[in-house]
């Protein structure tokens, strides 16, 4: 299988857009503070804005797409033509296909987990007696731990795809029928015999 370079542009501008939503999400995570109610003497949570959620699950679906498409054009490694042996990019290209599905989970954890924390609000209502209320919010560093796994993801997704398509043809791509054949054609004219093959 040849290295197609539409391939290659597809999946890393999938993963670079779905790193920048990730390091988005991770600026725009949104903030609580508790506000005393104006009419009694309990206290709520004011939240600031949810467009961290939004794009946490841009980047889970951008990279979803990615990792469906490698793993299309390869068939997951194990469902399609199988790669020729005894060769080390069948070796890197498992190594690689391992990285690349670890790191492509803990990515997608960390931002359906931080989508879903930065789309929870505290509903109840504390009694405010000096005591600060306390105001889910999502902790510093989930949407970063994404953004990081993302771009692991990218790196090891195209080593993963480039192994994959050496070891698949053994490291060169196979010609028929090009180059100088070494024996004679069938329908060459014969040379005839001359004085000297008579002696």
């Amino acid at each position: 299988m040849a290295v197609s370079v539409p391939i290659l542009a597809v999946v890393t501008s999938l993963h670079l857009l779905a790193f920048v939503f990730a390091f988005g999400a991770e600026r725009r995570r949104s903030t609580a503070v508790p506000v005393p109610d104006q009419y009694d003497e309990k206290t709520f949570c004011r939240y600031g804005t949810d467009a961290s959620t939004v794009y946490g699950m841009s980047a889970f679906a951008l990279l979803l797409v990615s990792q469906a498409v490698v793993n299309g054009v390869t068939k997951c490694l194990c469902c399609g033509k199988g790669l020729v042996t005894g060769t080390s990019y069948t070796v890197w290209a498992i190594v690689f296909f391992v990285v690349s599905w670890v790191s492509f989970l803990g990515a997608e954890a960390c931002l359906l987990a931080g989508s879903a924390k930065n789309a929870y609000h505290t509903k109840s209502k504390g009694v405010f007696q000096g005591k600060e209320l306390s105001c889910a919010v999502l902790p510093v560093g989930v949407f970063a731990a994404g953004a990081a796994f993302t771009l692991l993801s990218l790196i090891a997704t195209i080593l993963y795809y480039l192994a994959h398509s050496k070891a698949d043809t053994g490291g060169w791509e196979k010609h028929h029928n090009d180059g100088i054949g070494m024996t004679t054609p069938a329908d060459a004219p014969k040379q005839q015999n001359t004085d000297f093959d008579k002696a």
